[in-house]
């Protein structure tokens, strides 16, 4: 392929913001179609990740970078200027923030310009045009920013201005429906894309419940323990203090590997059942942690009438001797 270059003789370099999802891999095989040097950009935090985006990049035969921008995320989590969507997901502060990111990257990197798979119409929070507009003007890319799966129903970019893009081999694609794109993805070999299905835990009802009740009641929460909210069953033993009970093997496993120092982990003596673990960042009282080792007793097959928990941490460990409760008795503090 031969790459186009600027007026001063440089390879024309941009950055694509990437889910790996259709539309973005989308995108990011348009552009590199007009000879520019593409690299393939995907923000994580908690509640996203890049396997797909890296798995899509690679399958392009692209760069792939990912940026960690969890402090910057769960502050627009708290706060959104812009409100949320039905669930958790501030959409449009997200959106502002990855590309004000991007943005940065470009200008400290010499990229010419980012661009997205975003499709106008297609979400009705953050795709609309007044959104797409406003996204633009807060992240602060302004006319670097692009959008080549719709480019011809918006406004000129300033890539389309310095030739760097054609606008003519751009798209103008708009609404929720799919089949253009999977022409498309058929004119570019794309055999492999996941189901439009989002990506991002903010968008799930059932974690955005558990976001927002933890929010509720440690309104400092951190990303660590939101985290942690992708695990197991949470019970809200009251003050802001939590405890995640492992649902099976791999959950067990899955939250053995996330312990740290100053938390509290809670096994039940003698018996299978699940992996206890109290976070460190709300620490119990004794009362507390009685209450936990009766919930965990509860999830086990103990015979009764007493059961014991031993209870580790990195100050050692301890057992406790508990009466046992029935799990209908603590249904209430089930955070579901």
């Amino acid at each position: 392929m031969s790459f186009r270059v600027d007026a001063k003789g440089r390879r024309l370099r941009a950055l694509g913001l990437c889910s790996g999802g259709l539309d973005s891999l989308l995108a990011l095989s348009l552009v590199r179609a007009q000879g520019v040097e593409v690299t393939a950009l995907t923000f994580v935090s908690p509640f996203v990740g890049d396997d797909q985006a890296r798995a899509g990049a690679e399958g392009l035969g692209l760069a792939h970078r990912r940026v960690d921008f969890t402090g910057e995320q769960v502050e627009a989590v708290r706060k959104p200027r812009f409100g949320r969507g039905s669930n958790m997901n501030p959409c449009l502060d997200c959106h502002a923030l990855m590309f004000r990111l991007a943005d940065r990257i470009r200008r400290q990197e010499g990229y010419h310009f980012i661009f997205s798979g975003e499709v106008l119409g297609q979400r009705p929070m953050s795709q609309n045009r007044p959104a797409l507009g406003l996204v633009a003007k807060e992240s602060g890319a302004g006319e670097y920013l692009v959008r080549p799966l719709s480019a011809r129903l918006l406004e000129r970019s300033l890539p389309e201005e310095m030739g760097w893009l054609d606008r003519d081999a751009l798209l103008g694609l708009s609404g929720r429906g799919r089949k253009p794109q999977m022409e498309l993805a058929r004119v570019f070999g794309l055999k492999s894309y996941p189901s439009p299905a989002g990506g991002c835990l903010l968008t799930d009802p059932g974690f955005s419940r558990r976001l927002s009740h933890l929010l509720s009641v440690r309104p400092q929460a951190t990303a660590r323990e939101m985290n942690l909210l992708k695990w197991g069953r949470h019970f809200d033993l009251g003050g802001g203090v939590r405890l995640i009970l492992g649902r099976n093997q791999a959950d067990n496993e899955g939250l053995a590997g996330l312990i740290q120092a100053g938390d509290l982990e809670l096994n039940a003596v003698g018996l299978p059942g699940p992996l206890g673990l109290i976070p460190a960042e709300a620490p119990p009282d004794q009362g507390q942690l009685g209450l936990a080792g009766r919930i965990l007793l509860a999830y086990t097959k103990a015979p009764g009438p007493l059961g014991r928990v031993e209870v580790s941490s990195d100050k050692g460990r301890f057992n406790l001797e508990l009466e046992l409760g029935d799990r209908e008795a603590f249904r209430e503090r089930l955070v579901v």
